[in-house]
């Protein structure tokens, strides 16, 4: 093989390997430039989650949140350490589900409950005085769909979804999920 036609396969090969590169480029974002791959990590789409509400007479969807900016939070009635960030959830609501919003509609939470039992779930959901109105779970403990969904292997487990259904920030306790509303908050 002579030097001029090693030289043109390599032109070829690295040719082909910047179409590659461009094609992948372009293919994996949508028309607006944002992400488009569903998935759990920061920057990500925020897969779809659909369950029954606690009275198993009505589906909500986390996508019907769109547009807020949502708290996903994975708990459970039996877990200690979810009942003792319970409050600090609590706080968040009720401090951000009236603010106004640079970008967003407002702040909700979407929990989703790794119970077994409806009547304790429901229990403490009274007891925490958790308010808002989208509690979910389809009763599957650690086999729920939810969690495989989200790779939750303990709880508690959150992750902070954008009005657009991105997620910005995951596993927030405490103050942290002031700190990260309030860039998003307008100031009067």
């Amino acid at each position: 093989m002579n030097a001029s036609s090693v030289m043109s396969k390599t032109r070829i090969a690295l040719v082909a390997g910047v179409v590659l590169l461009a094609v992948f480029g372009f293919t994996s974002r949508n028309n607006d430039g944002g992400p488009t791959k569903d998935g759990t990590a920061i920057g990500d789409k925020a897969p779809e989650l659909a369950y029954f509400n606690p009275d198993s007479t009505k589906v909500i969807k986390l996508s019907s949140l769109k547009g807020q900016y949502v708290l996903l939070d994975f708990w459970a009635s039996w877990c200690g350490p979810c009942r003792r960030e319970n409050p600090s959830v609590v706080r968040a609501y009720e401090k951000y589900s009236k603010a106004k919003f640079k970008n967003g509609k407002g702040f909700t939470v979407y929990s989703v409950s790794l119970d077994k039992s409806r009547s304790a779930w429901k229990a403490a959901i009274a007891q925490d005085k958790l308010s808002w109105p989208n509690h979910v779970s389809d009763l599957g403990a650690w086999s729920s769909a939810g969690a495989r969904i989200y790779g939750v292997n303990s709880i508690p487990m959150n992750f902070l979804i954008d009005p657009d259904g991105i997620i910005v920030a995951k596993n927030l306790r405490g103050n942290q999920l002031d700190q990260a509303l309030d860039p998003f908050v307008k100031s009067f």
